[in-house]
Parts: C-alpha cells; sequence; structure tokens
C-alpha cells in the first residue's frame, strides 16, 4: 500500500458522492469534485473540497479519479469523450469505476486507459445512502493487485469492507449478481405482503417473525431504504450478461419487467407496508 496520499477526483458528488468526499477529507485527502449540479457542487466545496468545471480538469490535477455517475453512457463520456479524464489524465494514474455498469464497459475503458499509461480499478460499491452516510460502505473490487493497493488507501476512507474478486470486470459481475439477488427477493417480498396484507395480518409484526426465521434476508431488514431507482438498469445489465454467454434466465427475466411495477408501488406508497410509519 503507498504511503502517499493520493489526489483524488471524483465526478458525481450527489447523494453517495457528498459522504464519499466528507468521509475522505476527514481522513486528510485532498479531494477535487466535478459535478453537472451547482447546488452539489457547493455542497462539497463548503466541506472543504475543490470544485472543477469538466472531467479533463481532474486529469492534469490528481492522481486518482472516482466515477460515481448514473449510467454506462456517462462512464464512456466522462472518461473518453470530449474534455474526458483520458485527454489529461497523467501515466500512472488510476480510475476507479465506482458506477454500476456491464462488465465489457470497464474492461474497454481499461484497455482505453492502459494504451496512456493508466489504470482502471474496478470498483462499485454497495450497501446504499445510510451506510454511506457512516463509512461503512462495501467496494467490490476488480484489478490488479497494485492497483487494487492504492485503491484501498482511499476507499478505506468510507468502505468498512472491500472485497477483491479478481481482474477487471469482475467487480461488476459481483454487483451485478448482488443487485440481482436483490430484485429477485424484493420483488419476492412484494407478492409476499400483498397475499400476508389480505389476510389482514400486522405486517410488521410479520416481518419481525420473519427476521428471526428462514424469510429472513438483508433486502427485508432495509425495505425503508427501497426505492427500485436503479432495479431496470440492474436488471438489463444481468440481461446482457446472460444474452453475451447464451444462457436462459427466466426468472432474471420475469423480474426485469416486474421492478417496473414495483418502482411505481414504491414511489406512490402503495407497496407493501413492512415497516410501521413514524
Amino acid at each position: 500500500m503507498t504511503s502517499i496520499k493520493e489526489r483524488v477526483g471524483i465526478i458525481g458528488a450527489g447523494r453517495m458522492g457528498q459522504p464519499m468526499v466528507k468521509h475522505m477529507l476527514a481522513h486528510g485527502f485532498d479531494v477535487t469534485a466535478v459535478d453537472i449540479s451547482k447546488d452539489n457542487l457547493a455542497k462539497v466545496a463548503a466541506m472543504g473540497a475543490k470544485t472543477a468545471g469538466h472531467p479533463s480538469e481532474l486529469g492534469a490535477s490528481c492522481s486518482f479519479v472516482i466515477l460515481g455517475v448514473g449510467y454506462d453512457e456517462e462512464v464512456n463520456e466522462v472518461s473518453l469523450g470530449s474534455s474526458g479524464l483520458l485527454e489529461t489524465l497523467r501515466p500512472g494514474s488510476i480510475i476507479a469505476v465506482s458506477s454500476t455498469v456491464a462488465p465489457d464497459t470497464v474492461k474497454a475503458l481499461d484497455a482505453a486507459a492502459r494504451v496512456r499509461g493508466s489504470d482502471v480499478l474496478d470498483a462499485p460499491i454497495c450497501r446504499g445512502r445510510w451506510f454511506a452516510d457512516e463509512g461503512k460502505l462495501l467496494a467490490l473490487f476488480g484489478g490488479r493487485d497494485e492497483v487494487v493497493a492504492r485503491g484501498r488507501a482511499v476507499y478505506s476512507a468510507f468502505a468498512s469492507d472491500i472485497a477483491h474478486l479478481g481482474e477487471v470486470g469482475h467487480g461488476q459481475v459481483a454487483k451485478a449478481m448482488n443487485n440481482m439477488l436483490l430484485w429477485v427477493t424484493s420483488i419476492g417480498l412484494i407478492e409476499a405482503g400483498q397475499v400476508a396484507a389480505s389476510t389482514g395480518i400486522d405486517l410488521p409484526k410479520l416481518r419481525d417473525a420473519l427476521m428471526l426465521s428462514s424469510g429472513k434476508s438483508q433486502a427485508l431488514e432495509d425495505w425503508d431504504q427501497t426505492s427500485f431507482t436503479w432495479a431496470l438498469k440492474d436488471m438489463q445489465i444481468v440481461a446482457k450478461m446472460a444474452d453475451h454467454a447464451g444462457l436462459s434466465m427466466p426468472v432474471a427475466g420475469a423480474v426485469k419487467e416486474l421492478v417496473k411495477e414495483a418502482r411505481r408501488l414504491k414511489a406512490s406508497g402503495k407497496a407493501p407496508g413492512w415497516t410501521r410509519r413514524s
């Protein structure tokens, strides 16, 4: 592990990025943020972070840049597009992809970065915004050992657990499988909640009982946090992986469709009330 503090850039200073910035600053890192929202930039600036207008500005000043944008297309745009990171990124630097994207996306970005003497750390994160606030995220790493070692020094500021799964792409494979299991379980919780509620049972009491039995799940425990906002994107990634491998995945295919309605139900407050309203 390097003893020299990385100069960290972060692209995407929203709900997850802001606590990450806070924890990195608290651990003594010099942090510069880029975000399309001026409000988000103002919030991290108030914490003590520097701000920049374009990704390319980070390339000249940062040795380690975290991507926290939402979609594959955005990862490619901020890295490979005009005013992108690779225009200015110095050799020996690292792009850490904490966005949830397809494994092929990070592999292609790593190939482009290696041509310019830099590396990609495949580094999606799990556990959600409440864990981000506490600095207790899980990071799923894919990359070369020396790149992972540098990544640990940075991610330990906001991740209480780090798992090195293998090469670039394997971090995203792990995240896709984690999210697939999350949404399979969450759809099951909607259906189980609907049929249970039809009997007149108190769902929060049922939840308490299930959390003591084989029906226990992280999805049930964290039901209040579940919004299904990214569920369709997650399942599209899984579907793409299955198509690439030539695998039939009828359960995953059904869940990909069911999360569309689940998002509407959760957003409207019509999903089963597994927890009591405060």
